[in-house]
């Protein structure tokens, strides 16, 4: 039996409380396996262990889905022409959400997509990554089409963001105060400020006006006082947790929020309840 007051957790009794949906599941993030599933079910399995202590009720990933985003072209067709494998993981895990990865540098693919996987299939939502060959500034024109074409599928948009001592170290990369731009032009849709910028007092700043954009928690090394800034100057029902399972620790990234000096609630809202309430969920 794991104790988990010795991991440095709460008691299962109140983490089962809070109802945790993971908002940043990353198994296989650069690339699922030659097959097209083995790496991605293989580091799930690998990520059971921790998800299952924390007791977590769901997790969100970002699948591929043949439009460009791994850099390998034989499997970019084999999970263009073979849709099964990207329904694989949903179907045999049955705590799996879906986001598709999307690819602004090829807007048409990733308009087909976007109808494919989010209007007439499984996927919840869209997440634009940061860096290599797929990766555009949010704030450029292709990407607002597709932010455009997300909004009328009723989809939930994921960014990802970081500010860098030193500036951008590419030229796909975008920043919190993008996001916020970004936002700005589509007041009534809520977009999800991936790894609160990673330098995060900088990123809180960055979103703080934009009341449509919601931070979230993965990715940076745990430091005191993150949350507390993050409740005090957003307010606890904009923000959302990630793991970054399995590349982070479940104590670094769940602690961030169970260690935090703010009301259980606070945290149940940050844990849950607000990922369910962007979902649509209860």
């Amino acid at each position: 039996m794991i104790d988990l007051n010795r991991l440095g957790l709460p008691d299962a009794e109140f983490l089962k409380s809070c109802r945790i949906w993971d908002s940043y599941f990353t198994p296989a993030y650069s690339h699922p396996g030659q097959d097209g599933t083995s790496q991605l079910l293989q580091e799930i399995e690998r990520a059971r262990p921790a998800f299952e202590k924390g007791c977590f009720e769901k997790l969100c990933y970002f699948p591929h889905v043949g439009i460009g985003t791994t850099g390998d072209g034989d499997l970019e067709l084999l999970l263009r022409t073979r849709h099964e494998l990207v329904e694989a993981p949903l179907k045999q895990h049955q705590n799996l959400i879906g986001m598709i990865q999307l690819n602004p540098k090829d807007p048409a693919a990733s308009q087909d997509a976007i109808q494919r996987w989010l209007i007439d299939g499984p996927m919840k939502g869209v997440y634009f990554p940061g860096g290599g060959r797929a990766a555009l500034p949010c704030i450029h024109p292709d990407c607002l089409k597709l932010v455009e074409r997300v909004i009328d599928a009723g989809g939930v948009i994921i960014q990802h963001t970081w500010f860098k001592t030193g500036g951008k170290q590419s030229a796909g990369e975008s920043t919190p105060a993008e996001l916020a731009q970004v936002a700005a032009q589509f007041p009534e849709q809520k977009f999800v400020c991936a790894h609160a910028g990673g330098e995060w007092q900088t990123g809180i700043r960055a979103v703080r006006d934009q009341l449509n954009i919601l931070v979230e928690t993965s990715g940076f090394d745990a430091t005191a006082g993150f949350i507390e800034m993050a409740v005090r100057e957003l307010g606890a029902t904009r923000i959302i947790f990630g793991s970054h399972l399995p590349s982070r620790s479940l104590g670094t990234e769940l602690s961030k929020v169970t260690a935090a000096k703010i009301t259980d609630n606070e945290k149940r809202l940050i844990l849950g309840a607000n990922y369910r309430r962007l979902l649509g969920k209860q």
